[in-house]
């Protein structure tokens, strides 16, 4: 597995794609990506369909991580949103995140339930809350590999200056990784960075139509950011292709119209492993 830690200190930006469940885990690690990140809004979008309003459970994450875990062998990035609780809340999702293969776990200071940070209507907990909150995370990870990202949230709740006195705050706590949340624009961006980049690695995060301006990893990497996501690109791609195909579908009744468009039941089998599982099943039938 790739050292997480060297990918985050390198001089170029680690680019992590957005995932949500094992097999768009699997065609990012086939795509050449060295890093995933599992986003908690696209988990609410595919498995109920809902906003990401902290609607979603630590146990459904987890056990969409596990099944993650098994299939790519590449570092994943976890949201692990509030911690799911209070300090010892956070300590137990730490622990469980970590046995079902998280390399870096995403904790933020909104208040419970949170929503998505390019949302309005955020609230934070106090920043002595936040601190504790970290630190139980620090203390409850079995091994320093597993990575800590702070994000703070105060930017769209108390200002620019809110969010870098808090920065600051999680920094001294110990973290691996900063995450300024729905900076909205370059200068903010460049601030932020010219700030912390030499102290800790940060993360810069590219919502389709969101608060942050849009930039290209490697224009990230230039500004001095060292973890760039696309977090929901992967669901909004999915979900104008299935609307594409189910609209198609529904007209003329059959495939035949969007073949070219389908992997078909070989090519998806052997996507997925399927030849090779075969193999092994033979192995033990005698």
């Amino acid at each position: 597995m790739n050292d997480l830690k060297k990918l985050i200190n390198q001089k170029t930006a680690l680019l992590a794609p957005g995932v949500y469940d094992a097999l768009s885990a699997l065609i990012a690690e086939q795509a050449g990506f060295e890093a995933v990140y599992l986003s908690g809004a696209s988990i609410a979008y595919t498995a109920l369909g809902r906003s990401d309003v902290g609607l979603t459970t630590a146990t459904e994450v987890g056990q969409i991580l596990g099944h993650i875990r098994q299939r790519i062998s590449i570092p994943i990035i976890v949201d692990a949103d509030t911690g799911f609780g209070n300090a010892l809340n956070t300590q137990r999702t730490v622990k469980d995140f970590e046995l079902l293969g998280a390399n870096m776990i995403q904790l933020e200071d909104q208040d419970f339930p949170k929503r998505c940070g390019h949302l309005d209507g955020k609230r934070i907990v106090p920043t002595k809350e936040m601190v504790g909150k970290l630190k139980a995370a620090l203390d409850a990870r079995a091994s320093s590999n597993t990575l800590i990202l702070a994000r703070t949230d105060a930017l769209a709740v108390e200002g620019f200056d809110a969010a870098i006195e808090r920065a600051h705050a999680y920094i001294e706590c110990g973290v691996d990784a900063l995450f300024i949340e729905a900076l909205k624009t370059t200068e903010q961006m460049q601030k932020a960075c010219s700030l912390f980049s030499n102290t800790i690695p940060m993360l810069a995060n590219m919502v389709e139509g969101g608060k942050t301006p849009i930039y290209s990893a490697k224009d990230l990497g230039d500004m001095g950011f060292r973890i760039v996501i696309f977090p929901g690109g992967t669901v909004r791609s999915v979900a104008h292709n299935l609307g594409e195909y189910y609209t198609s579908l529904h007209k003329h009744q059959s495939t035949q119209m969007r073949r070219d468009e389908m992997l078909d039941f070989d090519q998806l089998n052997e996507l997925i492993g399927t030849p090779n599982l075969m193999k092994l099943g033979k192995k033990y039938e005698s």
